[in-house]
């Protein structure tokens, strides 16, 4: 059972790596595929297990941009360190309205939305929101080009974006990245602040989820240790790969590709449940 599920969890962190980045949603594809390949572990480690593999693809960005990340960098002149602050200080207020309104809603949604035909209808709004934001903002020049000219009102506007990623089939760099680019924000700038701000929100959500799974009187197991383990592992290693993928996908494509994916899917996804 245990090499089964080791090579369910090298598959997940695959699909998690890939789509944690990409705006396709990745814990709606995560819902998805366990309909077809199914860990055989209980319904309350499945749920944490979802947001936890995050981590994962989360430490990816820290390590790739860790450097401009840092504060305390040596090789950072003191103006360079004040934006590196600065663009932290954003970051934290972005997700405040996630913070707040998740810790509301994580059980209910949990509940309720974690459903396989819900997920394939969020997947097609929002892959029309992408062709039509897309086509709006076609021949428009963005009027925001460094992270550094993010403002805090829009900064707390794009927060609000992330609140819509809580709905599985939604997809957290896929709602933020739209608000940035509303907000006439560059793709460079709407993927680059997507991936800073996934650092401590999925670090919350995944320290909630862990919480939340140990409160209710669960333990891990030693295979659980392992699947959690390769799992994020793999998912650091894809995301790495797929973060540089879409940095240079960005310099000259847009997100609508993404989109049509997106609608594609679900309509095949809701064929699938309507046939049984």
């Amino acid at each position: 059972m245990l090499w089964g599920n080791v090579l369910k969890a090298i598959i997940l962190g695959i699909i998690q790596g890939i789509t944690e980045w990409l705006p396709i949603s990745s814990t709606g594809h995560m819902i998805l595929v366990n309909e077809f390949i199914k860990l055989k572990e209980s319904k309350a480690f499945m749920n944490m297990f979802e947001v936890v593999i995050q981590l994962g693809s989360i430490l990816a960005v820290v390590v790739l941009y860790f450097h401009k990340l840092n504060p305390f960098s040596p090789r950072k002149k003191h103006e360079e360190k004040q934006d590196t602050w600065s663009l932290w200080i954003k970051v934290f207020i972005a997700i405040i309205p996630s913070v707040i309104i998740g810790l509301k809603v994580d059980d209910w949604l949990d509940a309720h939305m974690h459903k396989f035909f819900s997920v394939a209808l969020l997947l097609i709004i929002y892959g029309l929101a992408f062709i039509v934001i897309e086509r709006i903002h076609k021949n428009k020049s963005a009027k925001i080009n460094q992270l550094k000219d993010l403002t805090i009102p829009i900064v707390l506007a794009i927060g609000f974006f992330q609140v819509l990623a809580l709905i599985p089939g939604t997809s957290r760099s896929g709602a933020t990245i739209l608000g940035v680019i509303i907000f006439g924000c560059s793709r460079f700038v709407a993927a680059e602040f997507s991936f800073f701000l996934a650092i401590p929100t999925m670090f919350g959500a995944s320290g909630l989820k862990i919480f939340k799974f140990l409160i209710k009187g669960n333990a891990f197991t030693a295979n659980q240790l392992v699947i959690l383990a390769v799992g994020s592992f793999v998912a650091f290693i894809v995301s790495i790969i797929v973060i540089k993928f879409l940095m240079h996908y960005i310099q000259t494509k847009d997100f609508q590709p993404f989109g049509w994916y997106r609608i594609i899917l679900g309509i095949v996804l809701i064929g699938y449940v309507l046939l049984g």
